[in-house]
């Protein structure tokens, strides 16, 4: 059985973000697509537009070094605008180490990305890992 679209799209959107491909991340979502964070550090947050959601994720990969990565699990979808995914998370930051099971509430209009809502496994080791 193919996969339904909204799942083929957000796969399309973790291989970019996994490649570091911001102009394919920038073409599957909407110019006032708002990623959410959870969490109470520098990096958490409504990240309101393309833009700001691209200099999030360009972020991540500074303040890791380039060690993050993500990992999808699996991705469900409704058939009516939403896709949940689940990933496992790494990254090394400051001599620290995270990995963790999240995912990630996804809303989608035709065939764009509009919102992206966050969720992480576990919020207080997030937040010691990126304060």
């Amino acid at each position: 059985m193919a996969e339904h679209p909204h799942a083929l799209l957000v796969r399309r959107g973790y291989d970019a973000f996994s490649r570091g491909d911001m102009d394919t991340l920038r073409s599957l979502m909407t110019g006032d697509a708002t990623h959410h964070v959870p969490g109470s550090h520098p990096l958490s947050g409504d990240f309101k537009g393309v833009d700001a959601t691209l200099d999030m994720y360009r972020r991540l990969f500074e303040e890791t070094g380039g060690t993050v990565r993500v990992e999808v699990r699996s991705i469900l979808v409704d058939g009516r605008g939403h896709a949940v995914s689940l990933h496992r998370f790494t990254a090394e930051r400051n001599g620290k180490k995270i990995d963790e099971t999240g995912g990630i509430i996804f809303r989608i209009v035709g065939d764009k990305i509009t919102d992206l809502d966050e969720c992480v496994e576990d919020i207080d080791r997030s937040n010691e890992f990126w304060s």
